[in-house]
């Protein structure tokens, strides 16, 4: 073969990546049926059996025989708002180690993938999707809440508590959210590309899937279906597949994800919700239909802050079938 061919070659491939989804890369390495079972068996041993005893290892850290007793019942109010987040996300960066376990040795491909089909992250689609969504965040969820419900707010006057409770938040809440990403958006998009392409599936299965887990949280109860739709199925659940198809990368889920849930976690805390921190403003009372509303009404406003104010980056296509790789 000649150098010119080799260029010619090597020129090709580099245009695949560039114009290849993060969806299409699932049919890259190990990617028969089996292998998708047995990884989401490491990824589910890992996330339930695995992350419940590291939790259960921290309550009993914290209190003895009364906290390991307190977190088989999930009562983790005697553990204090920074003892219970930590017994909470302890389990995550096992969910995490999971992924990476099933996706390195069983699917032989680097976890890489789950985001993008590009050598590298494309750092500034995670900080559009923060910024995106950060912003209606407080100016709806936040400001527009104190409006409407001004005497359900409380302000966290500790700051000597909160200050230290700010990089424990980050740690943790970074590695909670990106980790659900890359399973709920990567790998489960992923293995349901490869008995289906259709971007309505694909969205759909993912929020469905989604839910499930969070339908035992505290305001999926309070709120019930209104809550479970709007706050769940709706946001994050569609909406940040639906985003991720038609970049191409779960970049911008991953910032969103992060920004949704590290507002709630250090400015805006309900009492009663699945995560109790110690944030600067406390809401003593869950208001389930300015919730669904105020989602209603940020998801234009994130659109159009994450496509019209800042530009998606050119490698990003929507998802479509690729013909070009056969199955292993």
């Amino acid at each position: 073969m000649s150098e010119g061919d080799k260029d010619e070659g090597k020129k090709r491939n580099l245009s695949e990546v560039k114009d290849a989804t993060y969806v299409e890369v699932a049919q890259r390495g190990g990617h028969r049926w089996w292998r998708y079972l047995l990884g989401l068996l490491v990824i589910l041993v890992s996330w339930l059996v695995v992350g419940s005893v590291a939790s259960a290892l921290v309550a009993f850290a914290l209190d003895g025989q009364e906290g390991f007793a307190a977190f088989r019942r999930a009562d983790f109010s005697g553990f204090g708002s920074v003892g219970s987040f930590l017994v909470i996300m302890m389990g995550f960066p096992f969910f995490l180690g999971g992924i990476l376990i099933a996706v390195s040795l069983i699917h032989r491909r680097h976890p890489l993938t789950l985001i993008t089909a590009r050598e590298k992250i494309s750092w500034h689609r995670v900080g559009h999707g923060f910024v995106a969504w950060f912003v209606p965040f407080c100016l709806i969820g936040g400001l527009g809440q104190y409006l409407f419900y001004p005497d359900s707010f409380s302000f966290y006057s500790d700051l000597t508590s909160f200050v230290f409770f700010v990089p424990i938040a980050l740690v943790l809440t970074a590695i909670q959210t990106t980790t659900e990403e890359l399973f709920f958006r990567g790998y489960i998009v992923q293995g349901a590309s490869l008995i289906w392409t259709n971007r309505v599936f694909l969205a759909l299965l993912s929020a469905v899937i989604f839910t499930l887990p969070h339908l035992l949280n505290p305001e999926a109860q309070a709120g019930g279906w209104l809550t479970v739709f709007s706050n769940y199925f709706l946001v994050p659940g569609l909406l940040w597949t639906v985003v991720s198809l038609i970049d191409g990368t779960t970049e911008l889920a991953i910032g969103v994800h992060f920004a949704n849930n590290i507002g709630g976690i250090l400015l805006f805390n309900i009492t009663g919700s699945a995560v109790t921190t110690p944030a600067l403003f406390t809401i003593s009372k869950y208001h389930a239909t300015y919730g669904a509303l105020s989602v209603l009404v940020a998801i234009p406003v994130f659109l159009a802050i994450a496509y019209k104010v800042f530009k998606r980056d050119e490698a990003s296509e929507p998802v479509s079938q690729s013909d070009r790789i056969s199955r292993r």
